[in-house]
């Protein structure tokens, strides 16, 4: 398991700051939601923290290394990213997709080891679709092409994991196995969501971002309050307990007719 702490992030473009001064820890085999209203800067801060941007300020740590110190290839062995775009690898067939999950660990021209087709084996079945391993992928569904992905991360072996959307074009069961296994890897994840439920019900940790900055962090049982999602989201909600599991619950009544201008507070 592995550790990401980001300290005082800020990024602009053409003198627009669209991130400012954010703060974020994910520790050892947590999964931390990223919650915010679209544009607020969730998929800016995933790229981040991948290394994919260079931050205008801050640092971006993996344990206690800058992510500025680490090579490609050292990062690509620790850290998977799973974003929402998922419309490459069309003329490949599934397998083929999860096979690059191995490519930190190989040589330019090394065949796969039977370590490797071990892995990718275990990747596939764990994310219930060894059964289309040898389809084509641009055949898939987009729920289907999502679960690749997954797998393909999963073959990396890695430490963190960085998910923008993963439950997007999935049903609702997929979305609810998707989160479940999240929480079972034993990996630090850090995963970009909307839906608060699922955030409140699979996240140890949350982070809602509004226009660019942290407006508050912690347990989601102390940040998804009705006053917070009023201010970020604008909608008036009900907060309480599911009956059944005594999870945390939020109904959604009625749009606000605007916005609640707020401090903000880092937690």
């Amino acid at each position: 398991m592995g550790r990401i702490n980001a300290t005082d992030l800020s990024w602009s473009v053409k003198g627009h700051r669209l991130l400012d001064n954010i703060d974020l820890a994910a520790r050892d085999g947590k999964v931390v939601g990223l919650l915010g209203p679209n544009g607020s800067g969730k998929s800016t801060l995933l790229r981040l923290l991948a290394g994919l941007r260079r931050p205008d300020t801050g640092t971006v740590e993996y344990d206690e290394t800058n992510l500025r110190d680490l090579s490609r290839r050292i990062l690509a062995r620790r850290l998977a990213v799973v974003e929402q775009d998922v419309t490459a690898h069309n003329h490949v067939s599934v397998r083929q997709v999860v096979e690059l999950g191995r490519t930190p660990f190989r040589g330019r021209f090394d065949a796969l080891t039977e370590h490797d087709q071990q892995v990718i084996d275990a990747a596939l079945s764990r994310v219930g679709i060894a059964d289309k391993q040898h389809q084509s992928w641009h055949t898939l569904s987009g729920g289907e092409k999502q679960r690749v992905q997954l797998a393909r991360a999963l073959a990396q072996e890695p430490r963190e994991i960085l998910l923008d959307e993963p439950t997007n074009h999935l049903d609702i069961r997929y979305q609810l196995e998707l989160l479940e296994l999240l929480g079972s890897l034993r990996v630090t994840c850090v995963v970009a969501l909307h839906d608060l439920n699922l955030a409140a019900r699979y996240c140890h940790h949350v982070v809602v971002l509004d226009h660019g900055q942290v407006f508050a962090a912690g347990p989601p049982e102390t940040v998804l309050t009705a006053e917070l999602i009023r201010s970020v989201y604008g909608v008036e909600v009900l907060v309480d307990r599911e009956p059944t599991a005594g999870t945390l619950r939020i109904t959604y009544l009625a749009a606000t007719t605007s916005r609640t201008d707020a401090t903000v507070v880092a937690g």
